[in-house]
């Protein structure tokens, strides 16, 4: 799978988990130099509390449209690890 944004790939794997209709991709698949730290952080009861990535691809941004779980619920340990991608990244084969 890839995860693409302004004509790049920005994140690529075979080994890609489907929860909800997201794939979380390994954190080691991403292009790190596209990924920039966001301080935006959300609290899933089920996963725990998500961090965010702002994309920035030649200059353009994408604000806070990779999430990952730094620390994650005994429910959610298979995406420790895993980023996954929304707002105008797309998911393709």
């Amino acid at each position: 799978m890839k995860a693409i944004w302004n004509n790049k790939i920005i994140a690529e794997s075979n080994d890609t988990i489907v929860i909800e209709g997201n794939h979380y991709f390994p954190h080691n698949s991403i292009n790190k130099a596209y990924f920039k730290t966001s301080d935006t952080h959300t609290v899933c009861p089920c996963k725990g509390t998500a961090s965010y990535y702002t994309i920035d691809v030649d200059g353009k941004q994408n604000l806070d449209t990779a999430w990952f779980y730094p620390e994650v619920s005994e429910l959610a340990k298979h995406i420790k690890n895993r980023v996954a991608f929304w707002r105008g990244i797309t998911i393709q084969e």
